[in-house]
């Protein structure tokens, strides 16, 4: 599982001209099942979406493609967990610890 912080770069106002493209963008990894979550962050200077991926590389080419990061106001930290506990409803991705 993945945590996607966004950390915003050109300003919030730039963020906004911006945002119908991504939230297409986040749309579309919602109908594909990689993203579980996401909102903004308080204060408003970026964002978190919770993700499930097969790989980081993968992760990595998603978030390469958000609209923000292509239009040059956003960076992205992207830190991967291991998600051994959940609430019953997110039971289909709970994961095992490596070994």
């Amino acid at each position: 599982m993945f945590v996607l912080e966004l950390t915003y770069t050109g300003g919030s106002e730039r963020a906004d001209e911006l945002m119908d493209a991504h939230l297409t963008w986040l749309n579309t990894w919602y109908e594909k099942g990689v993203f579980l979550a996401s909102g903004r962050k308080d204060p408003r200077d970026g964002g978190v979406i919770l993700a499930v991926g097969d790989d980081r590389e993968q992760i990595e080419r998603i978030a390469a493609d958000d609209p923000f990061t292509t239009g040059g106001v956003c960076e992205y930290r992207i830190t991967e967990f291991i998600a051994t506990r959940t609430v019953p409803e997110l039971a289909p991705y709970r994961q095992q610890p490596r070994s």
